[in-house]
Order: structure tokens, then sequence, then C-alpha cells
């Protein structure tokens, strides 16, 4: 009996932890006429089959309270009158998310809908328990969402970098409370639509994912405005246009409302095409030319004027222009800058050297012209013009990227150089032997033979002594491997003496001075000589001109001379110091070899007189 009334108990339990129960969202809920409206339907706690059956009833409040048939999952004769034609064109609709999971979905809201919605399931359980529907309130509000623009895009191209200001006035009327959203968008090729940025119901401004570098950087902003009339207008701008924006572009307004269960639901929404965007390419519109072109031979001294002209920049923007010129100096291949322009006006130079001796210059809205006082060989090579392009009041820094940028052809600047011949002859004065301690005393006798004030400059450099060959009486066999060649050192600076009479002494090892004995002979001077200082010694003369305007500079001839093997000999207090050291040396060895003798003998003799005994 225990056991039976246990089971009773067990059951009951079980029982009441099943029973059905069918949910609808709380209402009241508040939906605009015209627009979609959607009410989820979940039962739970049933018996049966896992898909259940699904009915809906509407209780209008135009019809006093009469229940009618909305729509069934399980027969197709199930709508009343005023539904059959709209669940057959597909207005009115049930979709299934799940076995037990539901919505209905009228496509458009009308009017007289509005009233009691009721979600039955019919009994599957083997005992009738539980709620087997539940309802919901659906108030039906008019449609007041309105959304213009003042200003369509025409289809007019735009060029690269141009700014593109889009309008869009919007405005709800609600005795409820609900919110706004506008959306600017772009409809791409496939017909997909993008948001470029927006303000969505809390007033926040919110970019769109492949828009958010663009509006971190402030090139694209979007601005709500207050105006009279009810509407508010919504003003969206991009700094500088690219040839990715191209494309057809919408405005969206959203009506939106907080339903009782506190989740945001979008109850009205409305799209406006603004128009087609096409852009031109600042490749295909504009051209950096130079001026001269080609080449240009100029005599050495005579002023040199390179022009940058950009050809086809559009009239209507006030781009900002980087301006450099870049050049490749002789044979060097890699293009070094060697003045530029900021879009500002503020001109800086590649070095100091060129910022003394000429200027970068704005000639007009679209020339700029670099000017170089008085030429000198050092200016050979190609000249290029490059100009970047940015966005109107654009703040430049190192990551700043410009919308674009372009090369001009090269212009080749050549110089005529004077015919100047150097010829250079190192020597050593006749003397006593050198040794360490003494003044290694070196002449450079150079000659120039040119027209016009010339000066030399002299360089002497050192390099170590090398290695003799060593000498094979034996052929080398064809199989043999060949001794390998010592690597060449490069030959070290020791002193220069420039053109201008300045010194400057690169040696570390001892003393060094340099001066001018006359007018083509050059003297180098090693005070203290120590072993370090031996090598192979020569000079190196630099002819260097003067042009018309009294500027000194590198003619480019060079010659260098024969090279003078400098030896130290060693001191006669060194010299002593061998037969010393080799005296004692003797000695010590002698009178080791005696004691070992005389021991070895005494050893000897004293071992035979014990074995007699």
């Amino acid at each position: 009996m225990k056991a039976a009334a246990l089971l009773v108990l067990l059951h009951g339990v079980f029982q009441s932890a099943v029973c059905r129960d069918v949910t609808l969202p709380a209402g009241p809920l508040y939906r605009v006429a015209g627009f979609p409206v959607s009410l989820p339907c979940v039962v739970s706690g049933f018996e049966g089959s896992r898909t259940q059956e699904f009915e809906w009833f509407l209780y209008r409040d135009d019809a006093g309270g009469l229940q009618m048939g909305v729509i069934s999952t399980r027969d197709p004769g199930f709508p009343y009158a005023p539904f059959q034609s709209r669940v057959r064109n597909g207005e009115v609709r049930v979709e299934r998310d799940a076995g037990d999971r539901v919505r209905l979905v009228i496509h458009r809201l009308r009017t007289e809908d509005q009233g009691k919605y009721e979600c039955y399931t019919p009994s599957t359980d083997t005992t009738y328990q539980g709620n087997y529907s539940s309802l919901v309130i659906v108030k039906v509000i008019p449609d007041t969402l309105q959304i213009s623009f003042s200003r369509s895009l025409t289809g007019q191209p735009l060029p690269e970098g141009a700014e593109l200001t889009l309008t869009c006035s919007a405005s709800i009327r609600s005795e409820q409370l609900t919110h706004l959203s506008v959306v600017f968008g772009k409809r791409g090729e496939t017909g997909d639509d993008a948001e470029i940025i927006s303000i969505d119901k809390m007033l926040g401004v919110v970019p769109g994912g492949p828009y958010q570098r663009r509006y971190d950087d402030g090139e694209i902003t979007l601005e709500k405005r207050n105006v009279e009339g009810g509407q508010d207008l919504y003003v969206m701008r991009m700094r500088g246009v690219r040839p990715e924006d191209r494309g057809s572009y919408f405005c969206e307004a959203s009506q939106w409302i907080r339903d009782p269960d506190r989740s945001w639901q979008k109850i009205a929404q409305r799209k406006l095409d603004i128009g087609n965007l096409t852009v031109n390419e600042l490749a295909d519109i504009i051209r950096v030319m130079p001026s001269p072109s080609g080449e240009v031979t100029l005599q050495i001294g005579a002023p040199l004027v390179l022009e940058c002209e950009v050809q086809g920049l559009p009239s209507q923007i006030n781009y900002g222009l980087l301006v450099q010129w870049l050049v490749s100096e002789g044979t060097r291949s890699k293009e070094v800058e060697l003045a530029r322009m900021t879009p500002s006006g503020e001109v800086s130079w590649g070095d100091e050297l060129s910022q003394g001796r000429g200027s970068l210059e704005k000639v007009s809205d679209a020339r700029y012209a670099l000017k170089y006082f008085s030429v000198q060989p050092s200016d050979t090579g190609s000249y290029r013009c490059a100009v970047s392009f940015y966005a109107p009041d654009t703040t430049l820094s190192p990551s700043t990227a410009p919308i674009y940028s372009q090369h001009s052809q090269g212009v080749t600047v050549n110089l005529r150089n004077k015919d100047v011949r150097v010829t250079a002859v190192a020597q050593r004065p006749r003397g006593p032997l050198l040794k360490r301690g003494n003044t290694i005393t070196l002449i450079c006798n150079v000659t120039v033979i040119t027209t016009g004030p010339v000066q030399a400059q002299v360089q002497w450099v050192r390099s170590p002594t090398p290695d003799p060959l060593t000498k094979t009486t034996q052929r080398p066999s064809l199989d043999a491997a060949l001794p390998e060649q010592p690597p060449e050192v490069a030959a070290e600076p020791v002193a220069t003496l420039r053109h201008d009479g300045v010194s400057q002494i690169f040696s570390n090892s001892g003393e060094v001075s340099v001066d001018r004995l006359s007018v083509r002979s050059y003297r180098l001077r090693v005070h203290v000589a120590r072993s370090e200082d031996q090598g192979l010694y020569a000079c190196r003369a630099t002819a260097w001109g003067q042009d018309p305007h009294g500027a000194w500079y590198n003619t480019g001839v060079e010659a260098e001379s024969n090279a003078v093997t400098v030896y130290l000999f060693s001191r006669a207090e060194d010299l002593l110091l061998i037969p010393l050291i080799v005296g004692v040396s003797s000695a010590l060895f002698v009178g080791i070899i005696i004691i070992s003798t005389v021991t070895c003998c005494f050893m000897r003799n004293l071992a035979k007189q014990r074995a007699k005994k």
C-alpha cells in the first residue's frame, strides 16, 4: 500500500512538472501601420510529438471582441474570410523556428489588425493540464515617418579627393515614445547595401566597419541639425572621395520603440535613393611636367632653374600639394631628396650644403621652381619632381597617406668642365736611415694645368707593406691548387691639407702635421715615429676651381702619386741589448752543463766505492 501511494505521489509530481505552457511577448505592443509585425509563440512542458501545431486567433477591437481565425499550421481552411486572401498571397503567414517555436508574421499591418492575438496549441498530452494558449495586445499606430533630401547626386563626376556632402531630413510624430535612427549607405555592384555612417536610436554616431579608419582619421563625419518645420537635418561629409567610393548612395530612416520586456524593436523604416556617384581618378587627369625637359648643359657657375608644373588640376578643389625635388647623382641609381615644400609653404632641404646654394619657390598655384644660384660639378645628375596630393586642410604627419602621388620625367643636368690635368709625385728627402722615434718626412709635388684660378687639395694615405712572395724552383702541376692571393688592404687616410688651407688629421698613431712648402710642394711629417707608422705612403691631389661668383668647387679631377716605402730601423741602444741578452743566455747555459757533468761524475765514483766494500 505504501509503495502504491508513493507511485501515485510521484506521478502527480511529474505531471505537475510537465504542465503545458504557451507564452507570447508581454504587451501591449505598438506597431506602425503598413510595416511588418512578428509575434513569437513558444510552447513548453508538453507530451507527444516534438513538433507541435499552432493556431492563431484575433479579437478585434472594432468587432466587440469577436474571435476570428487568422491562420493554422494544420488546417489550410482555418482562416476567416478577412484573412483568407492575405494568407494565400503570403502577406500573413506562420514561420516555424523549431518544433515548439513559431512566429506569426503580418507583412503589412492594417489599422483593423489592432486587437488581442491568441496563440493556441491543440493538446497532445495524456491529461489536460497547464495553459494551452496565450494572449498579447497589439496596438496599431499611424505611420508618421518622413524622409527627404534637398539635393541629389546628378551623376556629375567628382575628381578624386573632392569633398562629398550628402543631406537627409527625417522626422516622426507619434504619441508614443519612439526614437529615430538615420543611416547613410552605398549600394555595391552586387546589390548589397553597405552602411557608411549612422546616428543610432540613442543618438550615437556609428561608422560602418569598412569606414572605421576613415572615421577615426576625421575623413568621414555625420552631424544632426535641428531646423524649423519639425524635420531634423542630417549631414554626412566625406573629406576626400576615393575611386572605391563610386556607386549608388541612399539614406535610410528607422523608427524604434521599446517593448515592455525592455527590448528595442524597429517598427518602421524608409529608404531614399540619393543618386549615383562617379569619381574621376587623379591618375587619369593629372600630369606632372618638368621644364625644361630632357637634358640641360650649363657652364660651371651658371644659375640652374628647374620648374615643375601640375597640369589638369581641378580648379574647384584646393588640394594640399607636397612638392619634392629628387636627384640621382652621377652613377648612383638611388634617388635622394634634394628639397621639399609642404602644402603650407614650408621649405626644407635634404642637406645643409644645398640649403645655402639655392631656393624652392611657388611661382603660381600649379608651378614650382627649383633654383641654384651657381652650379658645381657635384650638381650633375638626373632631377625629378614628385607631387603628392592631400585633401584640403589636411594636417600632415608621418603617418598621413596622400590621396595620390605622381613623379615627373627626369631632367638630366650636365656641366661643361674646364680642361684640367693633375699629376702628383711623392718622395722622401735624402738623409740618414729612419729609426724609431725619428720624424718621417715626405714631400708631394703637385702640378695642375688649367685655365683660371685653381687650388690643389692633397691627402696622404698609408697602406701596409705587402709580404714578399715565396719563390719556388719547381713548376706547379696543373692539378695543384694555386696559392690564395692575399686580399688587398684599403689605404687609410693619414692627413689632408684642404684647398682652403685647413688641415685634417686622421692618424692616431703619433703626432702628424701637414703644410705647404711652395706653390706645388706639400709636406707630411710624422713625429716620434713608431713601428705602426711603417708602410707604403702615397698622396692624392684633387683640383679645385673657382666659379665666376668666387665660390670654390671640386672639379672632380684627381691624381694619385707613386708609393714611397717607409721602414724604421732599430736604434743603437736597442742593438746593444742583443749581445747582452745572448751573452747572459750563453753563460747560463754553459754553467748548467758544467754543474750537471760534475754532479754526474761524483755520484758515479761514489757508487763504485760502495760496491767494493
